[in-house]
C-alpha cells in the first residue's frame, strides 16, 4: 500500500474510517529520515492501516492543529480521533505497538 501525502485539503477523509498512522515530517529533519523507511515498511506490511505523511513545512496550519512541537511525530487516529502520539524516531517495534 502506498503512504498518503497529507494537506488540509484531504486530511480529514484519510483518518475519518479505521485506523490511521500519520507521520508528520521535515525533508531537513535527520531523525525523519531514519524514521520514514521504518513508516513506508508498515504501509506494505499493514495494509488494514491507512499511513499518511504531512510534510510540515507544507503543512504548517495542521502541524499547529495537532500541536505538533517537534518531528517526527506520528499520530495514530482510530475514526478520526488521536489515540497515541510517538514524538521522536523510535524503533519499528514501539510504532507496530501503538497501532494495536
Amino acid at each position: 500500500m502506498l503512504v498518503k501525502k497529507l494537506s488540509q485539503n484531504n486530511f480529514d477523509n484519510a483518518i475519518a474510517n479505521g485506523t490511521a498512522l500519520v507521520d508528520f515530517y521535515a525533508d531537513w529533519c535527520g531523525p525523519c529520515r531514519m524514521v520514514s523507511p521504518i513508516v513506508d515498511e508498515i504501509a506494505e506490511s499493514r495494509p488494514d492501516i491507512t499511513v499518511c505523511k504531512v510534510n510540515v513545512d507544507d503543512e504548517s496550519a495542521l502541524a499547529m492543529k495537532y500541536g505538533v512541537m517537534s518531528i517526527p511525530t506520528l499520530l495514530v487516529f482510530k475514526n478520526g480521533k488521536e489515540e497515541a502520539r510517538i514524538v521522536g524516531a523510535r524503533p519499528k517495534q514501539a510504532i507496530l505497538a501503538e497501532l494495536v
